[in-house]
C-alpha cells in the first residue's frame, strides 16, 4: 500500500481514538472502529491487533462493546472459523443507539446520585449545629438543584433526539416501503 495511504489511514485511526475516548469509551475502541471503517472487506481480530497495536484480548473486548452499540457487525466467512466484522456506516443510528445506551446507564445513575445527596443536605440544613453549616449545606443546596436542573435538560434533550430520530426512521420507511 501506498505510503502516503498508509499515514491517512493511520492518521484517521489515532483521530478516531481520540474522539472515542473525549466520548468516555476507551481509546482502543476508538481506533479499532477507525481500522474496521476503513477497511473495504470484513476484517478479523488477528487483522485488528496487527493494525491498532493492542492485545488479542483488549481488541475482543472492544469489539463486543462496539457489537454491543451496534457500530459494527460480525461477519462470517465460509469455510473459515474465524469472525470478522464490518462498520455501520449509518451514523445516525450509531448516535441513537450510543445515547440510548448511555442515557439510560449514565443519566439515570447521575441524576439518582444528585437527588440523594439533596436530600443528606435538606436533612443538614434542618439539623444544622452552626450558621456556617447552615450556609454551606444551603450554598450545596443551591448548586445541587442547578446540576439536578441541568441533568433533567439534558435528558429530556437526549430523549426528544432519540424520539426524532425514531419519527424520521420511521417516515423514510413509510415513504420507501422499507
Amino acid at each position: 500500500m501506498n505510503t502516503e495511504l498508509v499515514q491517512a489511514r493511520e492518521h484517521f485511526i489515532q483521530g478516531m481514538s481520540r474522539i472515542s475516548h473525549f466520548w468516555g469509551f476507551s481509546k482502543a475502541m476508538g481506533a479499532i472502529y477507525g481500522a474496521i471503517y476503513l477497511s473495504p472487506a470484513p476484517i478479523s481480530l488477528d487483522e485488528l491487533v496487527a493494525q491498532v497495536g493492542v492485545s488479542k484480548g483488549a481488541v475482543s473486548t472492544n469489539v463486543r462493546t462496539l457489537e454491543r452499540l451496534g457500530m459494527i457487525h460480525k461477519r462470517i466467512q465460509l469455510g473459515d472459523r474465524k469472525d470478522y466484522y464490518i462498520a455501520e456506516t449509518d451514523f445516525w443510528k450509531i448516535v441513537r443507539r450510543v445515547l440510548r445506551e448511555r442515557e439510560q446507564s449514565e443519566f439515570d445513575q447521575a441524576l439518582r446520585t444528585v437527588g440523594e445527596s439533596m436530600v443528606l443536605v435538606e436533612e443538614l440544613i434542618e439539623g444544622a449545629d452552626t450558621e456556617m453549616d447552615v450556609e454551606t449545606a444551603v450554598f450545596y443546596s443551591d448548586r445541587m438543584q442547578a446540576m439536578q436542573s441541568f441533568f433533567n435538560s439534558l435528558d429530556n434533550l437526549v430523549a426528544m433526539l432519540i424520539a426524532l430520530e425514531d419519527l424520521r426512521s420511521k417516515s423514510v420507511q413509510n415513504l420507501f416501503g422499507r
